[in-house]
């Protein structure tokens, strides 16, 4: 049996930062991508159904093992690095909630999770101290364990940089939190068999790290002209009538506000395979028939109310994903 080395499970950083907004109206999306395989001159990736709505991403795949021989091999998915400087200025949301099958079976995954800053890890002092490395979905519980921390320990992280003290009097007198600046890196894998000859099905999905805005910058004229909308109608390769809907909903009185959400996913990992994907499959659902979309693709049309599919033989992406939906409020 061939045995296919990982040489390094690695991660995609993609932080999309949020339109310039206060820090208490704005979320930034994290963007994530599909399964990463350890190269192989034997596995090819028949198909990819992918599925991505602000609720959830799903994907089906189906590989075969071209060989004469089964092989083994470790299967990672890349998640964003987590900044923790970053939340304490502003949200930034993350994906959760992941769940993968193998021709329908579970798969528990394996987390290798490390605390960086600049080039130093930084896991095993966190860990003696009984910090944890990552907040999880509980920020707040992480600042404080590290308030709990004495005043030596204290003084060391912040010696580090790992830690920076913030005081601030909210008419409770003055408190005193510590704020954590590290990155945490985080690789979720598993080992896999693929047998000689077959087909294998995986499926993967999990919540996304959706960000979003309390209002809508595209929706101002001056923003669609300055450096900063030009780039976002780039990004998103949003068209006339994309803007022609949203200065209806602006205009029409009907709604009381209008909020933007946005969502990445990394495609270009795609391209990594030795042969293109054979059938390409994206649907791109944006929730609601009221809401309106917009994102990059060739090929896309409209197959249900709310749903938009694209689709492409012997493919290599060669740019990533980015929605932007906007959703209108009309109150009660």
């Amino acid at each position: 049996m061939k045995q296919a080395v990982l040489a390094s499970l690695f991660l995609f950083a993609l932080l999309l930062s949020a339109h310039p907004a206060g820090a208490n109206d704005s979320t930034a999306e994290t963007a994530t991508g599909g399964l990463v395989l350890t190269r192989s001159d034997s596995i090819d990736m028949l198909s990819e159904d992918l599925y991505v709505s602000m609720d959830e991403v799903r994907v089906r795949y189906v590989f075969r093992n071209r060989d004469a021989e089964d092989i083994r091999t470790l299967v990672a998915f890349p998640m964003p690095v987590h900044d923790l400087s970053e939340e304490r200025y502003g949200d930034v949301a993350f994906p959760s909630g992941f769940e993968t099958r193998v021709d329908g079976a579970p798969v528990e995954m394996q987390v290798e999770r490390r605390a960086r800053l600049g080039d130093a890890d930084h896991s095993a002092l966190l860990t003696s101290l009984g910090v944890p490395l990552s907040p999880g979905e509980d920020y707040l519980s992480l600042v404080a364990a590290l308030d709990a921390l004495d005043l030596a320990d204290q003084a060391r992280l912040a010696e580090l940089g790992l830690v920076e003290i913030d005081e601030y009097d909210a008419g409770r007198g003055v408190e005193r939190h510590l704020a954590p600046m590290w990155r945490v890196e985080e690789n979720w894998y598993w080992e896999q068999h693929f047998p000689a000859g077959r087909d294998l099905v995986v499926e993967h999905r999990y919540r996304p790290g959706v960000g979003g805005s309390v209002d809508v910058s595209l929706a101002l004229p001056e923003f669609r002209e300055s450096d900063y909308g030009r780039q976002t109608i780039a990004d998103y390769c949003v068209d006339a009538n994309f803007l022609a809907g949203l200065d209806r909903m602006r205009s029409s009185g009907r709604y009381l506000a209008l909020t933007e959400r946005r969502l990445a996913y990394i495609l270009t990992t795609g391209g990594n395979w030795r042969a293109p994907i054979g059938d390409f499959r994206l649907v791109v659902d944006k929730g609601a028939p009221e809401n309106i979309v917009s994102f990059c693709g060739e090929g896309v049309r409209k197959i249900s109310p709310t749903q938009f599919e694209m689709r492409h033989r012997n493919w290599r992406p060669e740019r990533d994903l980015s929605v932007l939906i906007v959703v209108p409020y009309a109150g009660e």
